[in-house]
């Protein structure tokens, strides 16, 4: 066996963690590659080149595969001594073997002896390799029993590793839910390095002594391992060190079930808090027990309350007395017109269609059973403590949690550029509004995120004009549509400090599928409320604000310079963590469209809230919700749970691989400039100083210290690409470039801007198909520029002109009119009252603006008030709201857009205005 030395550029490859399923998969067919070459050369020169190439990836690769069970490090032993041996034709054979192994994952459904080189082994492997190109992919195999892999955290030999990976390969027996794998590693860093590197690890068993350093010196540890050092840890006793390794396990993989067994005092290590394992056993304890425990676990994990529910219901014989003709069928099954819906749905989704809460289905308005459990699980899996399912969409999700939270006249700070459902659940709350600007990006006609500065200004604003107590809630969309994503921990802990008892409604619409990534989760809200609520809690914060607090008091608390210009700490003895997100679950994870879900960690919610909640969620939730989402948000959440941490690791990998292509592709750059870090937050924002994740020469190693420090960070899964340099505007591009000559779908573009999103689902070869596409485009526009004649071309420069250079700055929300601000001193204004009075046509009127009216009027003194919403798709944001002065950079605006859908605006009528009557007494109307 070769020793492990790889060069720094191969450490920072290998480090970080987000690429390296991409790397193996890569190395290994480039061994392939090269060993087929390698049998076949005959030039001396060449033969020594690739044997010394061979050793390198062989090299490289160990040390991946150290971190996964197939192939075992008894596998790679037999690799080595075929290639010590010069045997290059016999490992080219087990190569080739092995990466059909790998390509159709045969091994997670029977074992897999790479030292077996007779026919029949091969036949079985290409076998299972066209059957993985007939179903597409392996996981749709559901009757296969699920496979994952136990990590075991112990300073073994290899012997004693061979020995424990055979026993519990002798408890295996075929009646088991899942079949699993045993991966061994022998410290503190290995174990973590393991958990970032194989997804397949589902469960941990620590046994006895093991050191901290790993012999790997592996960069994807740098920010996790801060603070720990290896004297120090040895200085612990085993069962310390084991817990600590368990805390930072759970932090990385909150899912990943974890036994300990231990060889000390096993009731005085059970007294402790090992609140992360699952289970203490004493080293005498049999391998069947621990076989047996940690199938239960999983299975508590894999299982789908509602979905088996359902599933069982649909076997049942019934008759059927009740609405829904559809039910069991019935109404397309003695149809001579409709049978061609069984004909492409199928008979089961028909089978499982009932309005009936009996039969062991519950009740989504009031569950009971299946449903309570699912949401339960839910809870858990996305570490809320409370967790609601949500059949019609994110939008009501949203209305649903403001009018449980709102009453009339509470003030309610949001961003004004959120969804336009936040904007209508203000309208139905009665809140008073105070809206906050985001920062603008006016080159690509986009806005980034509110700024932790005009928040804190905004609270102060209240405090100083004694309105602190009526701001009730923070509403923000994190990440937005663009990608932007909030620090939500320093957002809250500073926020908290000026007002401790304040409501934090996130919407994570996009964000679902964070809470299952190391470098997202801390950035999501259910994770920052938890740990939040954990550090207020301990006595070393205690002693940290008291020192704080000390040096606070010396400054002028009446000089907002006091509480703007440094971080804040709330009082631990006030503080009350209570936030909200709600999550469009069928946006990034698995779920039927509209099944979304709502989150809680409010420590006041039982005292305060859940009456009211629930009296909002029977208000906006169908009595006759659909069961099919429901039963798909249980299978979404059973997915996250088993996989998350695989699929969002992939989805992060196809999208830094995309970004990668077009940031060095020349043609590409010449007309497609992926934004960077830099591009879409400011320096101001970017305490890090990193511009860009990616560099040409260290690769993707930037990542995790922009999401350790700064303001904001952009989500690299979301591509936005500005296309300025084709001429041609982003929603042609959409519509007529990419949709309907490639059949290529997106959801957002800007004037000048595209945006692609990876996801779950997203493959390589979807990447790949993606990258042709852009490249065909790119060669279309050069050559229609090298084609084009002098006129011709001069249009063209134009257009390329006026799409990277005039474009409008983004306009500030302006004011709210003085009719409808309950307060002089401060910004709110009352929405709900503007909507309702333009209810009565006698108080509106329309004004056109294209024709100069509006103005006309504006410049003889006129405040000209919207008496609608007007928001205008791209961007999606109201530009106006019921109530709101129009301004002239807000004019200037909406005469620049190129866009058609504008909604709220009639373009033969213009903008519908109140008369200056009605805003004398608006609330008498």
């Amino acid at each position: 066996m070769q020793e492990n030395n790889l060069t720094e550029t191969s450490y920072t490859a290998l480090g970080f963690y987000h690429k390296i399923s991409q790397l193996r998969a890569d190395t290994w067919n480039e061994l392939k590659r090269d060993l087929g070459i390698l049998t076949r050369l005959k030039e001396e020169s060449r033969v020594k080149n690739l044997i010394k190439a061979v050793d390198i990836k062989l090299t490289r690769l160990e040390i991946i595969e150290d971190y996964h069970a197939f192939p075992s490090k008894e596998d790679f032993r037999h690799l080595w001594t075929l290639f010590n041996r010069g045997e290059y034709a016999l490992l080219d054979k087990v190569v080739k073997r092995l990466v059909r192994t790998l390509i159709s994952e045969s091994y997670r459904r029977r074992h897999v002896d790479l030292s077996e080189t007779d026919a029949g082994a091969e036949d079985m492997e290409a076998l299972d390799a066209l059957n993985q190109l007939r179903r597409g992919h392996p996981a749709s195999n559901s009757s296969a029993q699920p496979y994952f892999e136990l990590l075991i955290v112990d300073n073994l030999s290899n012997q004693e590793e061979d020995v424990v990976r055979e026993a519990f390969h002798n408890m295996r027996r075929s009646e088991d839910s899942f079949v699993y794998d045993v991966v061994t590693v022998k410290s503190f860093e290995d174990a973590l390095i393991a958990v970032l590197v194989n997804p397949n690890i589902q469960a941990c068993l620590i046994r006895y002594e093991f050191p901290y350093k790993s012999k790997y010196n592996l960069s994807a540890l740098r920010n996790y391992l801060e603070g720990l050092s290896e004297n120090e840890l040895e200085h612990h006793s085993e069962a310390e060190r084991s817990i600590l390794l368990s805390s930072m396990i759970h932090e990385l993989r909150p899912e990943i079930d974890q036994f300990l067994v231990t060889s000390g005092d096993v009731e005085a290590t059970a007294s402790r808090d090992i609140k992360h394992f699952n289970r203490i056993f004493y080293r005498e304890t049999d391998y069947i027990e621990q076989h047996h425990t940690i199938l239960r676990a999983i299975y508590s994990r894999y299982r789908t309350p509602f979905f088996d529910a359902l599933r069982e219901y649909s076997k049942k014989p019934t008759g059927v007395f009740h609405a829904m003709p559809i039910s069991r069928g019935k109404s397309v099954t003695r149809s001579h017109w409709a049978g061609h819906m069984i004909d492409f749905y199928g008979i089961n989704i028909f089978l499982a269609e009932t309005s009936a809460t009996s039969g062991g289905l519950d009740s989504l308005l009031q569950p009971f059973g299946p449903i309570k459990k699912a949401q339960e699980y839910a809870a858990r899996a996305f570490g809320a403590r409370s967790s609601f399912f949500v059949t019609n969409g994110t939008s009501t999700a949203n209305k649903i949690v403001v009018q449980a939270l709102i009453k009339p006249r509470d003030i309610v700070l949001i961003d004004r550029d959120c969804h336009k459902s936040h904007h209508y659940g203000m309208v139905l709350a009665g809140a008073h509004v105070s809206y906050l600007d985001s920062y603008p990006l006016d080159d690509y006609s986009m806005y980034g995120a509110v700024p932790l500065h005009e928040i804190k200004k905004t609270l102060l604003s209240y405090k100083r004009t004694g309105q602190l107590h009526k701001v009730k809630m923070l509403l923000l969309t994190n990440c937005t549509f663009d990608g932007i994503v909030y620090n939500v921990r320093r957002v809250m802990e500073e926020c908290l400090a000026i007002k401790p008892d304040l409501v934090f409604l996130w919407d994570e619409a996009w964000f679902a599928f964070a809470g299952f990534n190391p470098t997202y989760r801390p950035r999501t809200a259910m994770n920052s409320a938890r740990t939040l609520r954990d550090r207020y809690r301990s006595e070393s914060y205690r002693e940290e604000y008291a020192a704080w607090k000390a040096e606070f008091d010396k400054l002028d608390p009446e000089d907002d310079a006091t509480w703007l210009n440094q971080r804040l700490m709330p009082d631990p003895d006030e503080v009350r963590i209570r936030t909200y997100a709600t999550h469009s679950t069928h946006k990034t994870l698995t779920s039927l469209r509209q099944g979304s879900m709502i989150h809680v960690w409010d420590q006041d919610f039982r005292q305060k809230v859940e009456a009211s909640f629930h009296e909002a969620y029977m208000t906006h939730t169908s009595t006759s919700p659909n069961y099919q989402i429901v039963a798909s948000l249980d299978v979404g959440r059973m997915q996250a749970e088993m996989e998350g941490f695989e699929l969002v690791h992939a989805q992060v990998e196809t999208a830094l691989s995309l970004r990668e292509q077009l940031y060095t592709h020349p043609l590409l750059q010449k007309y497609f400039r992926v934004l960077k870090n830099s591009d879409m937050v400011p320096e101001a924002y970017r305490e890090s100083g990193v511009e860009s994740y990616y560099d040409p020469v260290t690769g993707w190693n930037k990542m995790e210290e922009a999401w350790a420090r700064d303001e904001f960070v952009v989500d690299p899964s979301r591509v936005t690409i500005a296309i300025g340099n084709t001429g041609v505007d982003g929603d042609t591009f959409k519509n007529e470039y990419l949709m309907n000559k490639y059949g290529i779908q997106i959801n957002k573009t800007s004037r000048n801007t595209v945006l692609f999103m990876t996801n779950i689902g997203t493959t390589r070869g979807s990447i790949a198909y993606l990258l042709d596409v852009l490249i065909k485009l790119a060669k279309e526009f050069e050559n229609r520029l090298e084609d084009s004649s002098r006129p011709e071309r001069k249009i063209i420069e134009n257009q390329v002109h006026s799409l990277n250079h005039d474009l409008p700055p983004l306009p500030d929300f302006s004011r709210f009119h003085d009719a409808f601000r309950p307060n002089p001193d401060t910004t709110q204004g009352d929405i709900r009252c503007a909507y309702f009075l333009s209810y009565d046509e006698e108080n509106t009127e329309y004004l056109r603006f294209d024709n100069g009216k509006l103005q006309a009027q504006m410049r003889d003194g006129r405040d000209v008030v919207s008496a609608s919403f007007v928001i205008p798709y791209p961007p999606g944001f109201p530009v106006l709201v019921p109530g709101q002065v129009i301004s002239e950079e807000i004019l200037y605006f909406l005469k620049a857009l190129d866009v058609t859908e504008i909604h709220g605006y009639r373009p033969e009528l213009g903008l519908v205005v109140f008369t200056e009557e009605a805003l004398i007494n608006p609330a008498a109307g």
